[in-house]
């Protein structure tokens, strides 16, 4: 999970497995795979940065588990 910005301030917490798109237009809008869409501040590279971030994590978890 990532977290982010909504437009209002409001900080959550977002699933990347459910993340379909990212596009500037020029707000940041998220759209998740039920279709659903949020606007938030952060760019769209600082959110490929956090799933990056977040998978390599998990990733790492999992090797050091076994």
């Amino acid at each position: 999970m990532i977290e982010v910005t909504k437009i209002n301030g409001i900080k959550i917490l977002v699933n990347t497995s459910l993340i379909e798109t990212v596009e500037e237009t020029p707000d940041t809008v998220v759209t998740l795979t039920d279709g659903k869409k949020m606007i938030i501040k952060e760019s769209r590279h600082e959110v490929q940065k956090l799933v990056k971030q977040a998978r390599q994590g998990y990733f790492q978890f999992l090797g050091s588990s076994q």
